[in-house]
């Protein structure tokens, strides 16, 4: 008897949830079925992340959890980037862990599950080309938002990421396959696409680019929106750049990760980028795209920060004015070169510099929502509320909205923004302000 149920949790980016979407496709094209809320599974897979020390703690944590009452427990799959970098070393932390199977091959899972369930302890973290697509099933079913990977792996070498070494080098996709998929998807009810990779803007097919790939994407009929991330400077193109003004479709929201606003900081990181050749892309996008809303991710505490570099990060912060952002404390990752660096940062002061951080960004935020008070608006709705007959969808700016509406999942109402919080908005749909 092989397993029959299996329950699938992912952690960390948002090319894990896309991961986790297709492992659930690959499993229930061989005769599995997701396990229903509250109940045990047969199969657990732990899609983990390694770019925090604590995602991957996490990860070990939820496994311990995962044993019963009776003392028994399901079969459990370790897969993702921990899986990747630990290898057959996690199955040494944890007796628990019946597989190991790294982000290039989950193409292999059912293979491997049904190893494991002879009695087996498979460990598979090879990196091929990106072949793992050819094996996957159709997609037949869709959010109304869906993730779609065109890119992966990261060839910049950041001294503080483990990306190159989890996802190995940067690899594009074929653009038929995209398109294909791409195509899957809004048949099956995707009204938005959002295009992942590691480094989404340097997803390449011969002399065609993002801008390219985003044009014809456009033309989908019945595709009604476009998002791509996550983008490098190094990568925004001025076609890139450019396409922001020219298609309708395409989102007004860039996630655009500077990391810190000191080029002191910048060198130590291995960033192509400088605080200015950063501020000069910003120009240029909203340039051609004057209602941009702006996304970044931060970290503090990089060895070798000063009050001074710090003061830098709150500058750019002010200067760009970022619609949101992700911070977070340095955290060393085995093997990476920032991990042995002089001159590490007590954890207090950047307790302290986190702090000051998001206090700055969550004013920005809220400003930014405050400003949109009063717009006409469209909305995707995505999920229901907690209140009857409430919905909740995106704005185009990426802004969580609750509007009261009799729309269903997947419709994208026209609403007025009436209300500002520091992290959504309310809207009230336009025909109901009308009357």
């Amino acid at each position: 008897m092989t397993p029959k149920t299996f329950k699938i949790k992912s952690f960390g980016c948002q090319m894990n949830v896309y991961d986790g979407e297709r492992m659930a496709e690959l499993l229930g094209a061989h005769g599995m079925n997701a396990a229903a809320e509250g109940e045990d599974a047969d199969l657990v897979v732990l899609n983990t992340c390694h770019i925090r020390e604590k995602a991957a703690d996490k990860a070990y944590s939820d496994i311990g959890r995962l044993r019963r009452d009776d003392g028994s427990k399901p079969l459990i799959a370790l897969a993702g980037c921990v899986a990747q970098a630990e290898g057959a070393e996690a199955m040494r932390r944890s007796q628990m862990i019946d597989l190991v199977v790294g982000p290039q091959v989950y193409h292999r899972l059912p293979e491997m599950v049904a190893e494991a369930f002879r009695g087996a302890r498979p460990v598979d973290t090879d990196m091929p080309a990106i072949s793992k697509f050819d094996a996957m099933p159709v997609r037949r079913r869709a959010n109304p938002s869906s993730f779609l990977t065109i890119q992966e792996g990261c060839d910049k070498f950041c001294t503080y990421c483990v990306v190159p070494y989890t996802r190995g080098a940067e690899i594009s996709r074929p653009w038929g396959d995209i398109l294909t998929e791409a195509h899957a998807l809004v048949d099956a009810g995707a009204r938005e696409i959002v295009l992942l990779g590691q480094n989404v803007n340097a997803w390449t097919d011969g002399n065609r680019g993002l801008a390219d790939l985003i044009h014809v994407l456009a033309k989908i009929d019945g595709l009604e929106r476009i998002r791509y991330t996550t983008s490098h400077p190094a990568d925004m193109t001025e076609e890139l750049i450019a396409a922001h003004g020219e298609v309708e479709k395409l989102m007004p929201y860039l996630h655009l990760p500077v990391q810190s606003g000191s080029n002191s900081i910048l060198k130590a990181m291995n960033r192509s980028h400088t605080a200015e050749t950063y501020l000069a892309i910003v120009d240029k996008m909203r340039v051609a795209r004057p209602d941009i809303a702006l996304s970044g991710d931060f970290i503090v505490g990089f060895p070798g920060e000063t009050e001074e570099d710090f003061q830098a990060t709150l500058k750019i912060v002010d200067v760009v004015r970022y619609a949101s952002a992700y911070s977070f404390k340095y955290s060393p990752r085995p093997g990476t070169p920032a991990a042995t660096m002089e001159d590490q940062i007590p954890r207090d002061i950047m307790d302290d510099r986190l702090q000051r951080l998001q206090a700055r960004i969550n004013q920005h935020q809220l400003a930014f929502n405050l400003s949109k008070v009063g717009a006409d608006s469209s909305v995707l709705i995505e999920r229901r509320g907690k209140l009857r007959g409430q919905m909740i969808g995106r704005s185009p700016w990426l802004q969580s909205v609750h509007v009261e509406t009799c729309a269903e999942l997947g419709e994208i109402v026209d609403v007025t923004l009436v209300a500002a919080g520091p992290n959504s908005m309310t809207g009230a749909e336009r025909q109901k302000v009308a009357a």
